[in-house]
């Protein structure tokens, strides 16, 4: 390793360990009088059009910059991020280009960017190509920044409230042509999208549309914002945005499956039952040598930068504590179990096709043991709901969701909390279809719930 390469890799351990000590020091040993670029990110304009440049506005605000600015550039879909560091007379930028998730991976590719921002996991290519850099699945490559509903939006006007998936694919594949044949007023469905480069493309791909050819008259929008005002303007118009860019466009109610309609909020997207929810990704280098790209990604995990993913129209990472909207209606049974509880906004999942967790809820294990130590309630009675998929009996589809219950046991009693009850309770309320390997992953989850012990 060369000196220049030992220094960077030991001010990136110090940034890392003096960021989990909750502080981050000011920029130091930059040079006086010039302008210094910290990293560059490439990727996902859902990211990239304002919760990127805000995150990095508020890292710098953090470490001491001011005057600290978001400039567009000339070209569409770039800003630069800049602050001041008066005692120096340093100018610091950051350099933001939003044009779709598949422009950051081969942004890190070819060494243009530093962080790849997607709205959709890494795809299997992807990570091929970047093998020689990293492995972009591992925990430290592939970071969970927020989480977001994909929105489907109509005009104001439309008396439409809700579709199913299957409704919203047959929309878009042209199968459907005139409201009417959704219980809107009779008229032509005119269709909005995103374009080919979008993560959220690739997630209404994958959740929606899955072999199915979009309709060729389709009107496709590198923006989110552009594509939501066009919707709002057009009386037939329907479209799928980022659930920040909604703006005056109607949002719709989606179910899938059995599963009840549902809207994105705060419970239903932060829980990922909402059937259209998607995580949001910014992927690096496993050992980045640019300790403030090591620096800024621990930040974005913290609740100082997912207060920033909140104020961004996002939901968050940070736990909430809540009633579900429609706890009446679950069963007797269920209802007994979580008698005097709330609902975190939390849901544990697995790797494909393992019992593993998966890179988010290893994450999400910090973050609930965290919470609890933090507010004293070690005590707490915490109750972990196991759900999961048919299997050829009953009792097994209770045993293996009872098994993942177990699994987020082992891991919190590791960190020093002990749940009072671990359940199993099957196939039952299922979040997603259970005729397709997407609803069937999302539905093997486990619940928490937390009640006071008093």
């Amino acid at each position: 390793m060369t000196p220049i390469r030992t220094c960077l890799a030991l001010l990136a351990m110090l940034c890392f360990a003096t960021v989990n000590a909750g502080i981050l020091p000011p920029f130091t040993g930059l040079p006086a009088n010039g302008e210094v670029h910290l990293f560059s990110i490439h990727g996902s304009n859902t990211i990239g059009a304002e919760l990127g440049p805000n995150l990095v506005r508020k890292y710098l605000e953090e470490k001491g910059a001011k005057d600290v600015q978001i400039r567009s550039t000339l070209v569409s879909n770039e800003q630069v991020v800049s602050g001041f560091l008066p005692d120096t007379g340093t100018r610091l930028t950051v350099a933001i280009a939003a044009h779709g998730s598949s422009t950051g991976f081969k942004g890190i590719a070819n060494g243009a960017a530093d962080i790849a921002a997607a709205s959709r996991p890494i795809k299997g290519k992807e990570a091929d190509l970047l093998r020689d850099i990293a492995d972009m699945r591992s925990p430290s490559a592939e970071h969970i920044i927020g989480i977001d509903g994909l929105a489907i939006v109509v005009n104001p006007s439309n008396p439409v409230g809700e579709l199913s998936v299957e409704e919203i694919s047959e929309i878009f594949s042209g199968g459907y042509s005139d409201w009417s044949q959704v219980g809107g007023r009779p008229g032509a469905i005119h269709v909005y999208a995103r374009d080919e480069n979008s993560g959220t493309w690739d997630s209404f791909q994958g959740m929606v549309l899955g072999k199915k050819p979009l309709i060729e008259s389709a009107k496709r929008f590198e923006s989110n914002a552009v594509l939501s005002d066009e919707v709002a303007a057009d009386k037939g118009g329907i479209g799928f945005v980022g659930l920040s860019s909604v703006r005056k466009s109607k949002l719709l109610a989606v179910s899938d499956g059995s599963a009840k309609a549902l809207k994105p909020n705060k419970l239903t997207v932060a829980t990922e039952d909402y059937a259209l929810a998607r995580r949001l990704f910014m992927y690096t280098d496993d050992a980045p040598e640019n300790p403030y790209v090591v620096e800024f990604m621990d930040f974005v995990q913290k609740n100082e930068g997912q207060q920033v993913v909140a104020d961004s129209g996002f939901i968050s990472q940070e736990l909430k504590e809540v009633v579900p909207e429609f706890y009446g209606e679950l069963p007797q049974d269920f209802r007994e179990i979580t008698n005097d509880a709330k609902r975190l906004t939390i849901n544990f999942r697995f790797r494909e096709g393992s019992a593993s967790l998966d890179n988010k809820a290893m994450k999400d294990i910090e973050r609930l043991v965290d919470y609890l130590q933090n507010q004293g309630r070690n005590d707490a009675e915490v109750v972990l709901i196991g759900f999961g998929d048919k299997k050829r009996t009953e009792k097994r589809s209770k045993l293996l969701s009872k098994l993942r219950a177990m699994a987020v046991r082992r891991e919190l009693v590791r960190n020093g909390i002990y749940p009072k009850l671990s359940v199993g309770y099957g196939e039952y309320l299922p979040v997603a279809s259970v005729n397709r390997a997407e609803g069937k992953m999302k539905n093997r989850r486990v619940e928490v719930w937390v009640r006071d012990n008093t």
